[in-house]
C-alpha cells in the first residue's frame, strides 16, 4: 500500500474562521523528525498546499456562510421564542379550559348526584311507608276473623232457636249481611295488599337502578376531581398514549343526561304512584272499618229491638198463661158442679118415674090421665130437658178445659221457646258481639 497517495479531506471550522484561524485539516503531514523533505517526495508524495486565491475564496464562503447560518439561527430561534410563548398561552389556556369544564361537570354530576341522592332518600321514605301500610292491611285483615268467627257463631247458636222462634227475622238478615260484608272487606284488603307488595317492589327496583347511577357519579366525581387537581407541577402525572383514542362504548352527553332522566322520571313516576295507593290504602281502611262498625252496629240494634220485641211477647204469654191456668181451674170446678148437678137430677127423676110407675098400676077406670099424672109427666119431660141441658153444658166445659189445656200447652211451649231465645240472643250472641274488634284494631293499628 505504499504505492498509493493518501490525501485528506478538507475540513473547515467554522469558528476557527470567524476568528481568522483557518486551519487546513487537509495539509500535508509535517515529516517526522529525522526524515528529509525529498525523500519524501521520492517516495510519491505530492504537495497538497493551496493556493492564494483558494484560500481567500475558501474562507470568505466559510464567512458567508456562518453569516447566513446566523441569520437562520437567529430567525429560527425567534420563531421558537414566539412559539414557545404561543404554544405555552395554548397549552395554559387549553390546561385552564379543560379545569375549567372538569369544574363545570363536577358540577353536573354534583347536581344530578344530589337530585339522585334526594329522590333515593323519597323512594326510602316512601317505600317505608308502604311497609308500614302492608302491615296495618294485614293487621286490618287478621282482624276481620274476629267478627267473622263472631258473626258466624250467631248464625250457628241462633239456627238453634226453637219452634216458631225459629224466623229468618231482621236479625238474621244483618247477619247474612254482616257475613257478606266482611267477605268483601277481605277480597278488598288481600288485593291491596296485592297491590302495596307490587309497589314496594317496583320502588326498590327503582331505588337500586338510582343508586347504581349515584354510585357510578359517585366514582365519576371523584375521578374528575383528582383530574381537576392535577397540574403541571403534579408529581402523580404520567403519560397514557393510547388514552386519547376514543372508546367504542363511550357514551355521549345527551345519552348521559337522558339516561339519569329517566331514572328521576321513573322515580318521579313511582313517588306518585306510592302517594296516590297511600292514600287509595288510607280510604280502604277508614271505609272498611266504617262499614264494619256500621253494620256491627245494625246488627246489634236488630238484636236489641229483637229482645225487646221477644221479652214483650213472652210477659204477654206469661200473663196469658197466668189467664189459662184460672180459667183452667174455674173450668174443672164449673165441670164438678155440672156433674154434680146431673148427679142431683137423679134422686128427682127416680122419685117421679117412681110415682108414675105406681101410679100405671091403678086398673079400670082409675088409670085415668089426671092433673097430677099430667103435672108428672111434664116433670119427667122437664128433668129430661134439664139432664140434656146440663150433660151438654158438661160437654161443652169439657170441650173448653181441654181447649184451655191445649193453649196452656201452648203457651208453655212457647214461653219455653221465647226463653231459650232469648238467652241465646243476650247470653250468646250479644256476649259474643261484645268481642267484636275497636275502630283501631280494624285500621290496623
Amino acid at each position: 500500500m505504499r504505492g498509493e497517495v493518501l490525501v485528506s479531506k478538507s475540513h473547515y471550522d467554522g469558528g476557527a474562521v470567524s476568528q481568522g484561524l483557518l486551519q487546513e485539516q487537509g495539509a500535508p503531514l509535517e515529516p517526522p523528525s529525522g526524515v528529509a523533505t525529498a525523500d519524501l517526495a521520492s517516495a510519491g508524495f505530492r504537495s497538497a498546499k493551496y493556493t492564494p486565491a483558494e484560500w481567500f475564496t475558501g474562507y470568505q464562503s466559510l464567512l458567508r456562510q456562518a453569516g447566513a447560518d446566523h441569520n437562520d439561527a437567529q430567525t429560527v430561534q425567534e420563531e421558537s421564542r414566539v412559539l414557545r410563548k404561543e404554544t405555552e398561552a395554548i397549552t395554559v389556556c387549553t390546561q385552564t379550559n379543560g379545569t375549567r369544564l372538569l369544574g363545570e361537570r363536577l358540577q353536573d354530576i354534583h347536581r344530578w348526584k344530589s337530585e339522585l341522592q334526594e329522590h333515593i332518600r323519597r323512594l326510602l321514605s316512601d317505600t317505608t311507608a308502604l311497609q308500614g301500610l302492608k302491615l296495618r292491611l294485614e293487621k286490618a285483615l287478621d282482624a276481620t276473623e274476629t267478627p267473622y268467627a263472631i258473626a258466624i257463631d250467631n248464625l250457628t247458636c241462633r239456627s238453634r232457636r226453637l219452634g216458631s222462634d225459629l224466623v229468618r227475622d231482621c236479625v238474621e238478615e244483618e247477619l247474612y249481611k254482616e257475613v257478606d260484608l266482611i267477605r268483601n272487606v277481605q277480597t278488598l284488603l288481600k288485593r291491596t295488599i296485592d297491590q302495596v307488595a307490587t309497589q314496594i317492589k317496583l320502588n326498590r327496583d327503582t331505588k337500586q337502578a338510582l343508586e347504581f347511577d349515584w354510585s357510578d357519579k359517585y366514582e365519576a366525581y371523584a375521578l374528575d376531581l383528582q383530574c381537576g387537581r392535577f397540574n403541571d407541577k403534579s408529581t402523580d402525572t404520567q403519560h397514557h398514549a393510547i388514552s386519547a383514542a376514543m372508546m367504542e362504548q363511550m357514551s355521549n352527553v345527551p345519552s348521559w343526561i337522558n339516561f339519569t332522566q329517566d331514572n328521576l322520571h321513573r322515580a318521579f313516576r313511582e313517588e306518585k304512584a306510592s302517594k296516590d295507593l297511600s292514600e287509595l290504602v288510607q280510604k280502604v281502611l277508614l271505609d272498611t272499618t266504617k262499614d264494619l262498625r256500621v253494620q256491627c252496629s245494625n246488627v246489634d240494634q236488630a238484636l236489641l229491638q229483637r229482645c225487646t220485641e221477644q221479652m214483650d211477647a213472652k210477659i204477654q204469654m206469661e200473663a196469658q198463661f197466668k189467664q189459662t191456668l184460672v180459667q183452667i181451674g174455674f173450668q174443672e170446678r164449673n165441670i164438678v158442679a155440672l156433674q154434680k148437678a146431673i148427679d142431683d137430677k137423679d134422686a128427682p127423676q127416680r122419685v117421679v118415674e117412681s110415682r108414675l110407675y105406681c101410679r100405671y098400676q091403678r086398673t079400670n077406670m082409675e088409670l085415668c090421665r089426671d092433673e097430677p099424672q099430667i103435672r108428672l109427666e111434664g116433670e119427667v119431660r122437664e128433668i129430661d130437658t134439664t139432664l140434656a141441658s146440663l150433660k151438654k153444658q158438661l160437654s161443652d166445659a169439657r170441650s173448653s178445659l181441654a181447649h184451655l189445656e191445649e193453649t196452656r200447652m201452648a203457651l208453655e211451649k212457647d214461653i219455653m221457646c221465647k226463653s231459650n231465645s232469648l238467652f241465646i240472643e243476650r247470653e250468646k250472641c250479644m256476649t259474643q258481639r261484645k268481642l267484636y274488634p275497636t275502630i283501631s284494631t280494624l285500621s290496623g293499628y
